[in-house]
């Protein structure tokens, strides 16, 4: 994963954490402890039942055994406000004065069921929130002075709380006015367009307020419940049913609907992408840009869904394969007032294979001076349909099944190595990792797993087939984690194959997905559905009239090697390493401060395939001296040393003149880089070939180091 991947995925995981906390609706319980209700949102009986039982849960199973005490419940307060606001853009010093007061008692009120106090902080953190983005939408036709020369502190973590309305309305301020001048930079030179700025960043904020305006107690209690589990354990998830939802679909790498991406433009649900294979792509009627405004189910009344929050309008059109959805369309290009078009789906089941494993076939020349062909095979995670899977289904989703046809026309083609890219790949099935390291290894230990109970269960393949018995290697990054780890750890402890990169995540706990419905005592079951009677929206009950309660992916086991040694923290230390991007601190296990520790346990007994560490000295040798005489190694370090300066910075100029002469600097790097590039690869300066951000680095010198490998095994 490159530093921009990597920038877009943490901006993605913001946004999804922002909208949910910062997303109007229902229920009833206890008032405001302080006597003004700054918000509308209160818990409903179902969360307070599930919170309850929640803690009930945790305090049985939960592998790591905290004492639930004051020090628990002071925790889970600095978790919930670092949650709602860890840069400290919303809140004022005497909100959180007032909320010292929960401190000691956060824990007490969860174990009584009682959020009263977890939903006043994030109404007033709502509120805030709302506050700051008004103030910002008020600030956007203001004449800047970006002569002045004035600073932007843009990372506040380290900074103190808003003392007053003032401060807080000065940062915003320069928030407006920095967002303003990166607008006028990014014009083309010569061409001013003041107003068009100012209509961008007015609705930039306006779609935010809309977004927020549209918060619902369950994101309230999503937010909650994982400050909660986050205070205790890092890995530890609940999930609300429309996350659970997501969440095991991105398991399965399948969902049934229509097969479209959604997205919101201007409170409309837009088409964003249609896919392959699905009914949208085989009917032909919808199109990129197309807007829908009405839902319908087979011949039911139309839905208007304008308005709708999106993940409320996907679970409209989506549903249960060979069911029947009409869509109201308005056709991309025309107004909204122009009259829909009716378009009418049959629902079926669609394979994500954009997330799934892919294969790439790759020439390289050896030190030998002979050329080898590589079966590059990326896995972004271990992926099965449990559903279908659970059903026989003999065609179920998976990685192993997918990485079985990968390889069998690999070995069509003749390839002489494989190379596993699991770079970024976050885990996923613990099943799927020991029958992968199976296409590799005749049978034995794959992983070793012990429970609460300090039982030891050792997980081996047992099929004596190999799919594939030659020279491999591993690629593993700082975001390999989990299963990836798993799979990498027992390659290298055979002598099966190279790891190489550097080392990975450090995830070494195992997670059990429970419904939160099998949880729920009885008696409170009956009490609910005694309640449900009262509920306005299906989407809250379940097929037997129950609310829906959720799911929660709790810790209740921990992974060792078969040599004995735990994953967790450590992690896979590669054979070939190279320079490590992100910080351990900063980035992995080692920066969760609620991480489980590493220990150790007894080896079990194995085979190994081989011994190379003699050859391994001798890859890392060659390795080392290509690494000295390469550009794209020099300026992989010069990247790492400038996000090593720069990784303090907290403010930025508000100077055009300064801002301006910034991004002549990076530009004039980048196009020094660009041309050196072309120069080694014989191209002409103004060539668009030899772009360094399309060099993947780690690669190309991963296949030097498999083509070395080969002609020492030849």
């Amino acid at each position: 994963m490159s530093y921009k991947s990597f920038q877009e995925m943490l901006k993605k995981v913001f946004l999804a954490i922002f909208i949910a906390a910062a997303i109007s609706c229902s229920a009833g319980a206890r008032v405001d402890l302080n006597g003004e209700e700054p918000g509308t949102l209160q818990p409903n009986a179902a969360q307070s039942v599930i919170v309850k039982d929640l803690v009930s849960l945790f305090e049985t199973v939960h592998y790591k055994k905290v004492p639930f005490n004051d020090s628990l419940s002071s925790e889970i307060y600095d978790v919930y406000i670092k949650t709602l606001d860890e840069g400290k853009n919303y809140f004022l010093k005497s909100d959180i004065q007032s909320f010292e007061q929960y401190r000691p008692v956060l824990l007490k009120d969860l174990t009584e069921g009682d959020l009263s106090a977890m939903f006043h902080i994030f109404n007033v953190y709502q509120t805030r929130y709302l506050e700051r983005l008004n103030y910002a939408v008020s600030l956007v036709d203001t004449e800047f002075d970006f002569t002045k020369d004035e600073e932007y502190i843009y990372n506040r973590k380290d900074e103190d709380w808003f003392g007053s309305e003032e401060e807080a309305e000065d940062t915003w301020r320069k928030r407006v006015k920095y967002d303003m001048l990166t607008l006028k930079i990014r014009e083309e030179e010569g061409k001013e367009d003041r107003q068009k700025r100012i209509e961008t960043l007015t609705d930039r904020y306006n779609n935010l307020i809309s977004q927020a305006e549209k918060t619902n107690n369950d994101d309230a209690f999503q937010i909650i419940m994982n400050a909660f589990t986050g205070a205790i354990d890092p890995h530890t998830n609940y999930f609300n049913p429309s996350f659970a939802q997501a969440f095991n679909e991105d398991m399965a790498r399948t969902f049934e609907g229509i097969g479209a991406r959604l997205m919101m433009d201007n409170e409309v649900v837009k088409i964003s992408e249609v896919l392959p294979g699905g009914p949208a792509f085989k009917d032909k009627t919808l199109q990129v840009d197309d807007r829908i405004i009405g839902v319908a189910q087979g011949d039911d009344e139309f839905v208007d869904i304008v308005g709708w929050r999106l993940d409320n309008a996907v679970s409209k059109i989506k549903g249960p394969k060979g069911t029947v959805v009409r869509l109201k369309i308005i056709p991309a290009g025309q107004e909204l007032t122009s009259q829909p078009t009716i378009v009418s789906l049959t629902r079926d089941k669609i394979v994500m294979e954009e997330s799934s494993a892919k294969k790439e076939t790759k020439t390289v020349t050896g030190q030998d001076g002979k050329t080898y062909k590589v079966g590059v095979i990326k896995i972004p995670g271990f992926y099965i349909d449990f559903e279908a899977y659970n059903a026989k289904d003999p065609n179920y989703k998976s990685t192993t099944r997918d990485v079985k046809l990968i390889l069998d026309t690999l070995k069509q083609e003749n390839v002489d190595a494989i190379l596993v890219d699991l770079r970024g790949n976050g885990g996923g099935s613990l099943m799927e990792a020991i029958e992968l390291t199976g296409l590799f290894i005749k049978s034995g230990p794959v992983v070793q797993v012990r429970d609460t109970r300090n039982r030891i269960e050792v997980d081996s393949d047992d099929d004596p087939s190999i799919l594939w018995d030659g020279p491999m290697g591993v690629m593993i990054d700082r975001f390999s984690a989990s299963a990836s780890e798993i799979f990498a750890g027992a390659i290298q402890d055979y002598g099966r194959g190279l790891i190489l990169g550097t080392q990975s995540y450090g995830k070494g706990t195992v997670q059990s997905a429970i419904d939160m419905a099998r949880v729920i005592s009885p008696a409170n079951r009956l009490l609910l559905k005694a309640q449900s009677s009262t509920a306005t929206n299906d989407a809250e009950l379940l097929a037997d009239g129950a609310p829906a309660f959720g799911q929660i992916n709790i810790t209740m086991a921990k992974f060792y090697r078969i040599t004995g040694s735990s994953t967790q923290h450590k992690g896979v230390i590669p054979d070939i390493k190279f320079p490590m991007i992100y910080p351990a601190d900063k980035f992995g296990e080692s920066s969760e401060p609620a991480a489980l520790p590493w220990d150790q346990i007894n080896a079990t007994k194995y085979s190994p395939v081989a011994d190379l560490g003699p050859i391994i000295d001798s890859l890392n040798i060659s390795h080392e001296s290509r690494m000295e005489k390469s550009p794209e190694y020099e300026n992989l370090l010069e990247d790492i040393a400038y996000l090593k300066e720069r990784e303090g910075e907290t403010s930025v100029s508000l100077q055009e003149t300064k801002l301006r002469a910034e991004r002549a600097e990076n530009e004039k790097r980048s196009k020094a880089r660009r041309e050196a590039r072309q120069a080694s690869l014989g191209l002409p300066e103004d060539s668009e070939e030899g772009s360094t951000t399309d060099v993947d680095f780690i690669e190309e010198e991963s296949l030097k180091v498999m083509a070395d490998m080969i002609g020492l095994i030849s």
